[in-house]
């Protein structure tokens, strides 16, 4: 369903009783609302929990920017070096968490339980920060404050990600392939092996939006926000941060780092994650999520 958040409209699914606590998940960079497993969905409904997952803007069935250009991000990064006054991003991180919270206005819901995936955990760092007492809790999971100081994305990673932030795929086979080559260089050996997985839900994101122009000003949105530990400083509502040991895109020490710039976080790392959450994994995040929105 679509309802209007932060002034524009927001694809969004709506899961499980009204009554119930609720959860907002709050995807990452480029990625749908699809991207959510549904077997996680489900597992925090059966736990109790009201939950709502939705389409950033730029992505899926949301609003798009059209006609709104964003900079390449090596040209981005050298003018916030050179002039760190300019802004050449059509938005930022913090319009993308006015979203979430016009999210949560649209559907009446006063308080909700956070959970970020990625840059969707940077996104909820500004909701938590800013909007305390909107948030019941708060968990990130494989993400970061963007810090200069932190380890980032091995070379190889890195690499894949620019060139798919400037490049726009001309039909979606190329999309496909692209998401494919991305996929399997950032998941687990869990991930990597369930190959007609991964090529399935590409697939069906595709299917229901193929749209390259909303990548690259997701980019810059991310860039031009930059290091979010003043924010993540401010955060005072319970958090848990979820990270997995063979993340290769963000590595660990970033969600650590998290932690330790939240009062009172714990650090949950997860063995053979990557930057995906593989089908394994998810009884446990189930558990882990759900025992920390209960005891906030």
């Amino acid at each position: 369903m679509q309802v209007t958040a932060n002034g524009i409209n927001i694809e969004v699914e709506d899961y499980g009783n009204p009554d119930d606590p609720a959860i907002l998940l709050i995807m990452g960079f480029s990625a749908q609302l699809v991207y959510w497993p549904l077997d996680l969905v489900h597992g925090l409904v059966d736990s109790g929990f009201r939950v709502i997952r939705f389409d950033n803007r730029d992505v899926g069935l949301s609003h798009k920017f059209d006609g709104m250009r964003a900079p390449g991000p090596i040209r981005q990064l050298l003018a916030k070096k050179f002039f760190p006054g300019r802004n050449l991003a059509p938005y930022d991180l913090h319009d993308m968490a006015e979203d979430a919270v016009g999210v949560l206005d649209a559907l009446e819901i006063e308080r909700a339980h956070i959970v970020g995936a990625s840059m969707g955990g940077m996104i909820g760092q500004l909701v938590a920060a800013n909007h305390a007492e909107r948030v019941h809790s708060f968990t990130p999971i494989m993400s970061s404050t963007n810090a200069p100081d932190l380890p980032g994305a091995n070379p190889e990673v890195r690499k894949v990600l620019f060139r798919a932030a400037r490049a726009r795929a001309r039909n979606p086979e190329e999309a496909l392939e692209n998401g494919i080559a991305f996929s399997t260089i950032i998941a687990s050996e869990e991930g990597r092996k369930r190959t007609e997985e991964r090529k399935e839900l590409l697939q069906q994101a595709i299917d229901r939006c193929f749209y390259p122009p909303g990548t690259r000003r997701q980019m810059a949105a991310i860039i031009q926000t930059g290091n979010l530990r003043p924010q993540t400083r401010k955060i005072s509502v319970p958090t848990m941060v979820i990270h997995g040991a063979d993340d290769p895109l963000i590595p660990h020490p970033c969600g650590a780092d998290i932690a330790a710039n939240v009062d009172d976080a714990s650090f949950r790392l997860v063995d053979g994650m990557g930057h995906d959450l593989p089908p394994s994994k998810l009884p446990h995040m189930v558990e882990l999520i759900a025992g920390h929105c209960r005891a906030a």
